[in-house]
């Protein structure tokens, strides 16, 4: 999330275009779905600009951004990580994977069965969905997301983490005092990061990409 429509289209416009490039440095097919995530994150901060543009309320547009933040972001983290990570990481990130599939179905749910709804707050947009008030949905969040970077055995992955946790706490910060919203500077750190692992990864065994 931007402080504008402005703001998010151009954001995410960079931010996808770092996802091109990390796709194209991509050499195993098992890299390929974390090397995408900032095609998805860029996707995300665009679909933003069409919710400011399209006012309060809820529509297609919002309806878009909730699936990507809720239900598809902690199943689409851990089973990056899985795949890319080595065979010693691999049962823990299974732990992990789990947790986020558990945390998607009860977010999925809570979105087939209700409504959200955005609103405008000051330089940034709140989204309104009637979630089950219990903390193991954050935690399972958090665990499947963040915690599946900290724990994949990678340092570039394990930097990730450590600056997806600090940066997604002073975000939600700045978000609670509406005074402006820093999602997207968050998304585009964590873009140049995974750029940076995409060009580290070894060339080793593994199914390559022509």
């Amino acid at each position: 999330m931007c402080w504008s429509a402005t703001a998010d289209l151009a954001a995410g416009t960079c931010v996808a275009a770092i996802g091109v490039a990390c796709v194209a440095q991509v050499r195993h097919l098992r890299d390929l779905p974390l090397a995408a995530l900032p095609l998805l994150l860029g996707a995300h901060q665009i679909i933003e600009s069409v919710v400011w543009r399209s006012g309060e309320g809820t529509g297609p547009a919002t309806v878009a951004w909730a699936v990507i933040a809720l239900p598809l972001l902690p199943v689409w983290v851990p089973f990056g990580v899985l795949l890319a990570a080595p065979p010693p990481a691999r049962r823990r990130l299974a732990v992990l994977a789990a947790v986020g599939i558990a945390t998607a179905a009860v977010l999925a749910y809570s979105l087939a069965t209700r409504s959200v709804t955005a609103e405008m707050r000051g330089h940034t947009l709140g989204y309104v969905l009637d979630l089950p008030r219990s903390p193991l949905i954050i935690i399972g969040y958090l665990l499947a997301t963040v915690g599946a970077l900290l724990l994949g055995g990678d340092p570039v992955l394990r930097l990730l983490g450590v600056v997806a946790g600090l940066g997604a706490v002073a975000c939600a910060l700045l978000w609670r005092l509406e005074f402006v919203s820093t999602w997207c500077a968050l998304a585009a750190v964590a873009s140049v990061v995974l750029y940076r692992w995409v060009r580290q990864r070894p060339a080793g065994p593994g199914t390559a990409l022509a």
